[in-house]
């Protein structure tokens, strides 16, 4: 990770502008970025570095925030009011209030990552996130074709009411139940083993094979960026927007273009789960 990604992920998840010192302060302590020479990253660097990116991130003394987050002059937590600290999550907490702003950085091409770059950065924080097609990969058809004519490469949009990480895990590592898992492995033309699901409780759930399992893992680490923003609000209702808004390729709950081939495809792998 380079040291301006590593500022734009702190300052997302910090949802609200720092000073220099500040994210100096926090890289040194999270290790999401190393000098070559091990040394400290002092204040200076981010200084410099966040001025050189102007494109990404706004200035105002020494204050740093993202493009479009508002940028205020931070207090110093040396010198804040002791009940000013403690109600600081409260009142900088600006993403949480700012389904605009949510909306630009969870959309920004600027922002997603490789799965594999990602792993280790995603919060254990509720939140949204959205998957792309990396620029030059393709699905199958039927849905490559119908990508393109939506003339953008984002294939889901999903919240997570508990934590991003876990709710990533299912559905970027197969750790659980994701629906976007199942989804893109029935389209990869993958199908769960026959059976497989009669003597379970739940009859949709369909799973495919531990080999199988790890060709779908190395295709969405090639081909498949992500990103995500924390949120605790109206999870339901901002997804719908961005739904109805984006028109993901792989979603189908409140998606006014849902896929009849991705239904079918998905309702054919609950039969095989569930043949005799």
């Amino acid at each position: 990770m380079t040291l301006h990604d590593a500022i734009q992920q702190l300052l997302r998840q910090q949802g609200r502008p720092m000073t220099t010192k500040e994210i100096a302060d926090a890289l040194n302590k999270n290790k999401w970025y190393v000098k070559k020479d091990q040394s400290i990253i002092a204040s200076s660097q981010i200084d410099l570095r966040t001025r050189n990116y102007s494109g990404l991130f706004q200035r105002n003394g020494t204050t740093v925030s993202l493009i479009g987050q508002p940028n205020t002059k931070v207090t110093s937590p040396a010198k804040a009011n002791p009940e000013e600290i403690k109600q600081a999550p409260k009142t900088l907490t600006v993403l949480g209030n700012d389904t605009k702003l949510l909306e630009k950085v969870l959309m920004n091409e600027k922002n997603y990552k490789l799965p594999v770059d990602a792993d280790e950065l995603i919060p254990d924080k509720p939140g949204l996130y959205c998957l792309r097609l990396k620029s030059g990969s393709r699905l199958p058809e039927p849905f490559q074709k119908a990508l393109e004519d939506r003339k953008h490469n984002i294939i889901y949009i999903g919240i997570a009411s508990q934590s991003l990480h876990k709710r990533l895990m299912q559905e970027l590592r197969a750790k659980g139940h994701g629906t976007f898992f199942r989804s893109l492995g029935a389209v990869l033309g993958f199908r769960p083993e026959k059976g497989s699901l009669t003597d379970k409780a739940n009859k949709r759930n369909y799973t495919f094979s531990a080999k199988d399992e790890k060709t779908i893992i190395n295709w969405i680490n090639q081909h498949l960026l992500v990103n995500w923003i924390n949120y605790e609000g109206d999870f339901e209702s901002f997804e719908t927007y961005l739904i109805e808004k984006y028109l993901p390729l792989l979603n189908l709950d409140k998606n006014p273009a849902a896929l009849k081939a991705l239904s079918d495809l998905r309702a054919e792998c609950v039969r095989i789960a569930n043949a005799e």
